[in-house]
């Protein structure tokens, strides 16, 4: 019997459609991995504290116990494990204990003074064989859990030296920090908005490849507090320019606002001698300024402002600030505080921060390819004394892989159109001598203005809007719908019933439609009007920012006309059907899954909401899309069963036939939830099946689709380039850096915006349609070209797009929500969250709104 060597589906060979090129990758081969076993300890460390800490314990113990480690330089992960080349000697028993001291430092949580006697632990763990992942590179052996540690152990290997800098190395001005699988430095580093600074690091992963290790390097940023002055850090948080300014003290929701920023936060006390090197966390901030805030000494009542008077002789410049608590009965004045360096910001960013964020992030392919190179420089592979111990080599060149362009699909507008079947250039295209596939009628509508805006503008917008909409082959017999206007402050459900009622008056049949003028794109409002539209009222809505009436663009109002004619069940465009075969000989649903989980370091009782759409017609460009919510930060879909039964039942009412294929796409999942998400949910699909009859038994495909990877592709030659330095839509990787065997490629299918473009990864799990390199690849591209709201290609398939908005969108269904700057993802009890009216299963998908593109 031949060894299984996959649980999933083997790679079927490679694709031969399309022109072939070289790209460069951001991966470094390994050109000497270990060949002996890897040792592998266990590390208890008590009392449990952060792996900052641990790091700091780890580097007293290397210090104190030079005779055991010396010639076996282990390295550690900062929490619970140490591989090492050589055995450890502990004598008999293969475990010790050891008794470290800190010397007296900062790290103290929670205000408490840190603990400084630790007990470190260790204990032989296992033997790591390092031929079995030779072996599993080779292609010989499916993977292991001896396999998934040494590749583990070579990712600790890889990180330990730069993740012990901030330990070792003294410099105040230069600082490290380790998060997840990166490490950033301020040597590189922005102020943002509000308090906070953005700082660049270098992302690094040991990547199994065919024949060989890869390491994956890239750079990445994350947001830190800005150290210094905790007066100062006030001043931004409450957008002022001076102290000065703060002088009249601070009305009680700035106070809110204040404290739920800082909650958390570590500051250092300037006012004593040798008090700096201790640091307390913010607990909260007093109700009541410094000179008004009483508390007892020796039986007498004082002041915290008259205390510091008298005790350090030391009159306080802002007593009309309040204090900060940093534990139950110690409450200091602002300005004798200083907020920690390195501290990461884990909170959302503000839609400011993020804008700033982005600008420092954003860089060109060759820009970035260039900072990559010089991040090699810095992780300096070849001078690490641990990787030599292990005889790990790296080379230093970004590896060059063959790629191949895949041609663009014809796409077909209403044969009436002078430009009725194309074939678009370089990922985009426009509506220019264009008639949409199937102009739906807008008969029954209205139009509300949230805000004081002159109607003359208001209705030179609609006629435009109506204008556009026609030469694109929509049919508007009502062209003066009524116009209700409102305050945004105001009580949106009254007027949004107002406008239905006025619409359906009007032209004496039910609304359709109700045109949205926003006053800006902050979302409370937007939010509030979706949750109405979709869950109370089942009318769609089309949300426009008001910044476009005045100018009434041709282009803009033809985007908003292709979202107007999806919500209304027309079809903007389709893929000549010789070019997607598998959806068109035979009846085929695709199927796209998405699950959103609360923004981390909120409310733990928030519910998870899980998506499905689903297309609905041979032409795959209709969808229906099907929400459930779920338990907070569960990745596995609950009930999709009857999710899948839901959109059968859709797939079966509009075609008339029940789908003989399905081809399931399915984003969000990590490589380590592969196997549990595809036992579950291929279960689920199949039960969905017999559920509605036990003989039907479609054929099924499962591909994982991934967005959030560290793999950029940069182009050698200019000429396979486009105009942003971004590889061409259609280039498509599946060797050399992807999986050893297994069914997986990099397909980059959008043109580039801005930056650099992030290909999508497709990992095939399951096949029973028996795809091929090309067929896959070539249908993944075509789909991209079939995205109904804009005129280019979309970097991710569209039945999965699709799933992704509609978790978006769901999150604005509950009342409970707190749409607020600077948290955008809380609130929300599974209970609260409406159900979407039948009728608008179809259309939610095509929804609205400045949201910010997926590229």
């Amino acid at each position: 019997m031949s060894v299984k060597v996959t649980d999933f589906v083997k790679r079927p060979g490679v694709g031969r459609e399309g022109r072939p090129l070289k790209v460069r990758a951001n991966f470094f081969e390994v050109t000497s991995l270990p060949d002996s076993n890897v040792h592998h300890y266990d590390v208890t460390i008590t009392p449990e504290v952060p792996p900052s800490l641990n790091r700091k314990i780890y580097c007293e113990f290397e210090a104190l116990n030079e005779n055991i480690l010396a010639t076996a330089r282990p390295v550690f992960d900062g929490r619970k494990n140490i591989y090492s080349p050589k055995p450890l000697s502990f004598g008999e028993n293969d475990a010790a204990t050891f008794d470290i001291t800190l010397p007296e430092d900062d790290g103290a949580p929670l205000g408490k003074r840190p603990p400084r006697a630790f007990k470190v632990k260790i204990k032989k763990a296992a033997v790591i064989n390092m031929e079995e992942l030779h072996r599993f590179l080779d292609g010989k052996c499916k993977s292991s859990p001896n396999i998934l540690t040494g590749i583990m152990a070579l990712d600790v290997l890889i990180r330990h030296k730069p993740s012990m800098m901030h330990v070792t190395h003294k410099d105040d001005e230069i600082m490290y920090a380790t998060v997840g699988r990166s490490f950033y430095t301020n040597q590189i580093s922005q102020s943002l908005f509000g308090g906070a600074e953005v700082w660049q690091g270098y992302y690094q992963s040991a990547r199994p490849t065919p024949k060989k290790m890869m390491i994956n390097v890239d750079v990445s940023a994350t947001a830190f507090y800005e150290s210094g002055s905790l007066v100062q850090m006030v001043v931004k948080l409450l957008n002022k320019r001076h102290p000065d300014d703060l002088r009249r003290g601070i009305p009680d929701r700035d106070r809110v606002k204040l404290e739920k920023s800082l909650k958390n936060v570590k500051i250092r006390v300037t006012h004593r001698e040798n008090a700096s090197k201790r640091s307390f966390k913010i607990v909260k901030l007093t109700n009541t300024a410094a000179n008004a805030t009483k508390f007892e000494i020796e039986g007498k009542k004082t002041d915290v402002a008259s205390y510091f008077q008298k005790t350090y002789k030391r009159p306080l410049q802002f007593p009309f600030l309040p204090c900060v608590v940093v534990r139950k009965d110690t409450s200091l004045p602002i300005e004798v505080c200083e907020v920690v360096k390195g501290q990461r910001h884990i909170r959302k960013l503000n839609e400011r921060q993020t804008a700033d964020m982005i600008k420092f992030t954003c860089q060109q392919p060759h820009v970035r390819a260039n900072k990559i190179m010089q991040g090699l420089d810095i992780l300096n592979y070849r001078e690490n004394e641990y990787m030599r111990q292990f005889g790990l080599q790296v080379s230093e060149e970004m590896a060059v892989v063959p790629a191949r362009v895949l041609p663009a699909p014809k796409i077909q507008y209403h044969p009436s159109s002078r430009d009725a079947a194309f074939t678009p250039k370089d990922g985009s295209w426009n509506l220019r001598d264009k008639k949409v596939a199937t102009g739906a009628t807008l008969g029954s509508w209205a139009c509300v203005v949230f805000g004081n805006f002159e109607m003359q503008a208001v209705q030179h917008f609609i006629r435009e809007l109506v204008n556009t909409c026609q030469d694109t082959g929509m049919n508007i017999p009502n062209k003066n719908p009524p116009i209700v206007q409102g305050n945004p402050q105001g009580n949106i459900e009254q007027m949004l019933r107002q406008a239905w009622v006025k619409a359906g008056n009007m032209s004496k049949s039910p609304p359709q439609l109700i045109v949205c003028i926003l006053p800006n794109t902050g979302v409370p409002l937007y939010a509030e009007i979706k949750r109405v539209s979709d869950t109370v009222i089942g009318v769609a809505t089309q949300c426009v920012q008001s910044k476009h009436i005045f100018q009434a663009k041709k282009q803009y109002c033809a985007n908003v006309c292709l979202k107007m004619n999806v919500k209304l069940g027309g079809m903007n465009s389709f893929i000549e059907p010789s070019q997607v075969p598998f959806i068109s000989q035979r009846p085929t649903i695709l199927m796209g899954a998405d699950v959103t989980h609360p923004a981390p370091g909120g409310d733990e009782s928030r519910p998870s909401i899980a998506a499905l759409c689903a297309s609905m017609d041979a032409k795959a460009s209709r969808y229906a899309a099907s929400i459930r919510v779920q338990a907070g930060r569960q990745e596995i879909i609950s009930d999709l069963s009857g999710m899948v039964k839901e959109l059968l039942k859709t797939f079966y009412q509009t075609c008339g036939r029940k789908p003989e294929r399905i081809l399931f796409y399915r984003d969000g999942v990590s490589e380590g939830q592969f196997e549990q998400v595809l036992d579950f949910e291929i279960e689920a699909v199949r039960n969905a099946c017999a559920s509605l009859d036990a003989n039907y038994k479609p054929t099924i495909t499962f591909v994982i689709v991934q967005k959030r990877h560290h793999a950029r592709f940069f182009p050698i030659d200019k000429r396979d380039s486009d105009r942003t330095g971004n590889c061409l839509p259609g280039t498509v990787v599946e060797s050399v850096i992807t999986h050893p065997f297994e069914f997986d490629f990099y397909l980059q299918s959008h043109a580039g915006l801005q930056g650099t473009s992030r290909p999508t990864h497709y990992h095939v799990l399951y096949d029973e349609n028996r795809f091929n390199a090309d067929s896959l690849q070539k249908l993944s591209y075509h789909l991209c070209y079939v995205f109904a709201r804009c005129t280019r290609s979309v970097s991710l398939v569209p039945p999965v797009y699709y799933a992704h908005l509609v978790c978006s969108r769901a999150r604005f269904h509950s009342r409970n929500e707190n749409w607020s700057d600077q948290d955008s993802e809380s609130g929300g009890s599974v209970s609260s969250y409406g159900m979407v009216k039948p009728d608008l299963q179809k259309v939610i998908i095509f929804f609205n709104g400045e949201q910010k593109k997926h590229h």
